[in-house]
């Protein structure tokens, strides 16, 4: 289905849950947060029910995020499922990687396509303190089981953040050269907990991009249509590298997607405060077709981040799915 400026929305990303078990500084509080009871959650059934009236309006396209989505009691399940509705073709997960190891097998061998895995540092000790506590160790045995199962191509995910990760960027672009991996940077962007980082740590694809330069020749890679990735390589390396570029080149001409929330709210922008409540209609199959249709249709031209250096959503990034 084609929201009304012609772009085609095939694409929606789920949030299973808000909690997750790492505490990153740009996107959790310290303290955690408050556990919802599971009845406010969306159930499988739920879930299922919404990507299957989705399917029939054009959605192909799912990903499963969080909060840390693997932390979902019988998510392979969940997996399966989704795999056999009629018209979902593409179906991926977005994860921190550190329960990845013990179910990369089983979620694959039900369906799953990709994984999207978040790795900010290739340091041990930085590692520890942008997650509070978490052990790159797991993460990396994780993206070596990917690798030896051929759920590929693995896609790692990079939050720029000046003076934290901005010289690990060439350390990022080697693992590229013998392993099919695509990194991915990613801008800071103005939301939730990463709103208090922003105004001293964002560093722009721009200036990561002069940072590259100075090492390798990189030769830009088509993508397909829909893509909000700006894409390159370097000659004869197996991997990609990638730019996401909220803030200095905003992709929303191209953006495809709409968003589900854990509690059955779908936003059409990541940025808008703009929600539709999908839990009330999920008996009426009329109007809950009716409301994914609003949805896309609802979707705004542009966010407005550029100019405010502030999300126009009053939800932190893992209320909203990553």
């Amino acid at each position: 289905m084609e929201d009304k400026y012609g772009r085609k929305i095939n694409y929606l990303r789920v949030s299973l849950i808000d909690r997750c078990n790492l505490r990153c500084r740009y996107c959790m509080p310290k303290e955690g947060i408050i556990k919802r009871p599971y009845n406010e959650l969306l159930r499988f059934e739920d879930i299922l029910k919404i990507i299957k009236a989705a399917a029939h309006l054009g959605i192909n396209k799912i990903r499963y995020t969080g909060g840390e989505p693997l932390i979902v009691k019988d998510i392979d399940y969940l997996i399966e499922e989704t795999a056999k509705i009629q018209g979902v073709s593409d179906l991926a997960i977005t994860t921190n990687g550190t329960l990845l190891y013990d179910l990369a097998d089983k979620l694959k061998s039900v369906g799953l396509k990709r994984v999207n895995i978040s790795l900010d540092t290739l340091k041990r000790d930085k590692f520890n303190y942008i997650t509070r506590g978490g052990n790159i160790d797991t993460v990396l045995k994780s993206i070596e089981k990917c690798l030896s199962i051929g759920l590929t191509p693995v896609k790692i995910n990079v939050v720029l953040i000046k003076g934290f990760n901005d010289e690990e960027v060439v350390d990022f672009i080697r693992i590229t050269k013998d392993l099919p991996i695509e990194i991915r940077f990613i801008e800071l962007m103005p939301i939730g907990q990463g709103e208090k980082l922003y105004k001293t740590s964002y560093l722009s694809s721009e200036n990561v991009l002069k940072i590259i330069k100075n090492t390798f020749e990189l030769v830009p890679q088509k993508t397909h249509s829909g893509s909000t990735v700006s894409l390159y390589k370097v000659d004869n390396y197996r991997g990609n590298i990638g730019f996401i570029s909220p803030m200095s080149c905003k992709f929303c001409k191209n953006c495809n997607r709409i968003r589900l929330t854990s509690v059955g709210n779908l936003k059409p922008c990541l940025h808008s405060d703009k929600v539709i409540n999908l839990k009330s209609c999920l008996n009426n199959a009329e109007l809950l077709t009716e409301n994914l249709k609003q949805g896309i249709l609802s979707k705004p031209l542009q966010h407005n981040m550029d100019s405010k250096n502030k999300s126009e959503s009053n939800k932190m990034m893992y209320q909203i799915g990553g």
